[in-house]
Order: C-alpha cells, then structure tokens, then sequence
C-alpha cells in the first residue's frame, strides 16, 4: 500500500507528540488563542481610578439603598434601644427554654474563653499569661444594674478591649445570650428557701461550697508564702504592667485612657464617686489591683475586672511599679 504525502506526514507527526507528552510542568505562559477574557478592563478591589474625583475604584453604595433584607428600622431588636436612645430594659423577643438553650451554646463558643463557664470573668484565657485584660464578672452589682439592652450593645458593637461581634453572631443570638446572661445571674442568687421547692440537696451543696472556700483560702496561703520567696521590684511590676496589659487602661505619661494614669499616682489624694476620698498609698493600691471595684475614682466607670489571681509578690511589684512613676 501506498501512503500518500499528508498521510506520510501524519504518520511522522504522531512520535513527535507522544515524546512531547513526558508529564512534566512548564513554566512558560500558556497559549491563549482568544484572550478576551484574560485582559479584561476592569480594576481591583483598593485600586486607584482616575475616572472619578475621588481616584477611587470601589464605589460608595447609593445613598439612602438598603440591601435587600437589611432594613433594620427596629432601634429596639437591632441596637438595643428605644426612641429615645436608651438602653432597653428587656429582651424584646419571646425568651423560651429553646431560646435560652441557643444562648448558652453560642455563650460557650464566644463569650465562655473570657468570661467563664459562669460568667465569674474567669475564662481560659484570663489567667494573666496571655496579656489581656481581664473580662469583668457578671455576678457584680453593676452588672445586675446594666438593662438588657446595653448587654446586647456589648455583644453588636463591642466596649473597650472586646471586640464587635455582630458579623459573628446573628441578632436572634445575641439577644439569647443576654437572656442566659440573665440565667447564669439568677443561678448565683436563688433563695434557699426556693432551692427547698426542688429536689436539690442544699446541705451537699454548702459543704461543697464551704470546701471549695477552704481551697482557695489554702491556695492563697500558698500564695502568701511564696511570696516571700518572690521577687519584688519595680522592675518586674513593670514586666507585670505590660503582661497584663494594664497599659489598655493606665497610660504612664498622664493621658486619660478608661481608668486613671499611673503618672503621679502614687501619695495623690483620690476623690471617689461615693463622696469619700483617701490617699493613693500602697494599702490602697493595693486594694484597687486586687478588689478595683470597692472604690471608684470619680468621673470614671467601674469597669475594671479584680486581678486577685496575682500573688502578693507581684502585687507588692506593681504597686512599686506605680511608685516609680511619681519619682520620674
């Protein structure tokens, strides 16, 4: 048989493209007859267009649009406020065994690694090595006062060092965590004579708190007791200070941050917000580290979370900490 030129060449052709076909990557652009679609004009998120005033690609969304579904007109559900701007008083949603058990999980996931399994401020990640600020306790009278409506702000828009939640955490959510706030608050106050009403042995339960107290008195004896051990310096308060992050709130050059300056502190006379005042010496710095909640300087907010996990060794370093910073 007799093969023609073209089928001659064909035949020459298909070795070639097999030995080309060795599985290996090249490096080189690909080959892109129609490249349409791989240049196209348009810009990136960020880029600069000249085509309008403000040099900006990404554009404004048209005042007064709201995306479909996004009509948040109720102050109330969505901020936690009525007409007037202030804080609501009550969860304005239907607070069901179901809604509660929602808060609880979603508390456990966000708002436990803070602030506790009970909300005593005492999560896993407040125990000083990690350099935050210590979440506040909700078993606290001023957290008993806060309405509804400002424990769901909290959650939407954050306060101080605790960041926003509301891209995380769905509006429904947030209002049923406030009510298992709420819960937890109720658990740490039940009257004795209303635990009698259920099957609870309420003497099992006060012998387990009474040796639970006697296990954190024996820990602060242990405590007390390596604290002669310790080092007490300036030094080290100041490695304290930074640690944990008592720079969030007490500036060191006089500025006004959420709590009062450390500059001049120490031996200053301390007006607080019941009428009383003392000297800043160090029986009360003292007492504002370790219990910040006994005494509030005037014209600031009992924010400050109790720092009672210290030892008194470094206390004492704070406190000299502090002291140095009225000798500079």
């Amino acid at each position: 048989m007799r093969l023609s030129i073209p089928q001659f060449a064909s035949l020459l052709l298909l070795p070639l493209l097999l030995i080309a076909c060795r599985g290996q990557k090249t490096e080189k652009p690909p080959i892109s007859p129609q490249q349409n679609m791989q240049f196209q004009d348009r810009f990136n998120a960020q880029e600069e267009n000249s085509f309008f005033d403000n040099n900006m690609a990404m554009r404004y969304p048209v005042d007064g649009t709201v995306s479909r579904g996004d009509l948040r007109h109720d102050s109330t559900l969505f901020e936690g406020r009525d007409e007037n701007g202030e804080f609501v008083t009550e969860i304005p949603m239907d607070v069901s065994r179901s809604f509660m058990y929602r808060g609880k999980e979603r508390y456990d996931i966000y708002c436990s690694p803070c602030h506790g399994k009970v909300g005593n401020g005492q999560g896993i990640i407040m125990t000083g090595q990690y350099g935050y600020v210590p979440a506040p306790s909700f078993h606290r009278q001023a957290s008993y006062d806060m309405p509804d409506g400002q424990f769901y702000s909290a959650i939407t828009e954050g306060i101080r060092s605790m960041p926003a939640y509301n891209t995380q955490i769905k509006v429904e959510d947030r209002w049923a965590i406030v009510s298992y706030i709420r819960a937890l608050q109720n658990s740490q106050n039940v009257p004795e004579e209303e635990i009698e009403q259920y099957d609870v042995d309420l003497a099992q339960l006060q012998t387990e708190f009474s040796e639970e107290q006697a296990r954190q008195q024996a820990l602060a004896e242990e405590r007390a007791a390596a604290a002669g051990e310790e080092e007490i310096s300036a030094a080290r308060g100041e490695q304290l200070y930074t640690a944990n992050a008592c720079q969030t709130c007490h500036s060191l050059d006089g500025t006004r941050l959420v709590g009062p300056s450390f500059a001049g502190l120490f031996g200053k006379e301390r007006n607080f917000a019941d009428g009383t005042s003392t000297v800043a010496d160090e029986e009360y710095l003292k007492q504002s580290i370790v219990m910040p909640s006994a005494k509030i300087v005037d014209g600031y907010d009992n924010a400050m979370a109790n720092y009672d996990y210290l030892t008194d060794g470094e206390v004492q370093s704070l406190v000299e900490f502090i002291k140095a910073q009225s000798d500079n």
